[in-house]
């Protein structure tokens, strides 16, 4: 299993492994759309030449980035692709010099698992007042939005 850069030929499998999980009301639905115009921003786990998951990073302000659309496979669960594709998330968010990463999920256990810490979402000003209000589920969409500073988080020992 590698993980890499996405690309467009990757969007419409992407795609479908998110709206799997958003058509179960445990992630979002991102449009093909969005994913298209923020193709720059994934990463997608590829087994034997199969997307089994992807993620994205998107840079909300200067010093803050957003995990995102995260989702793996049901196929591969409990194999660390999860993990590993949030690991490659951040170290891309340290090489833009972005120190701060968060994530707005409906399974906190995972993030909480990788170092991150369930925070106010007032603490996230930019990401409610540029996104989130425009979902049609806010304010209240049910989202816990976690945050970790990648300067300062152990590693954890496997």
């Amino acid at each position: 299993m590698k993980i890499r850069h996405a690309k467009v030929t990757d969007v419409k499998k992407m795609h479908k492994l998110v709206e799997f999980y958003a058509d179960n009301k445990e992630m979002l639905h991102r449009s093909l759309n969005a994913i298209y115009e923020n193709i720059q921003e994934y990463m997608v786990a590829e087994e034997n030449g199969t997307i089994v998951g992807c993620g994205a990073l998107h840079v909300s302000w200067d010093d803050l980035a957003e995990i995102k659309a995260l989702a793996v496979a049901k196929t591969h669960m409990g194999k660390g692709i999860g993990r590993k594709l949030v690991t490659e998330l951040e170290k891309n968010a340290v090489k833009l010099d972005i120190f701060t990463t968060f994530a707005l999920s409906f399974k906190p256990e995972f993030f909480q698992k990788i170092g991150y810490d369930i925070i106010s979402k007032e603490v996230l000003p930019q990401k409610i007042w540029s996104e989130c209000i425009n979902c049609h589920l806010f304010p209240d969409c049910g989202e816990v939005p976690l945050i970790k500073d990648l300067k300062h988080s152990k590693k954890k020992k496997k």
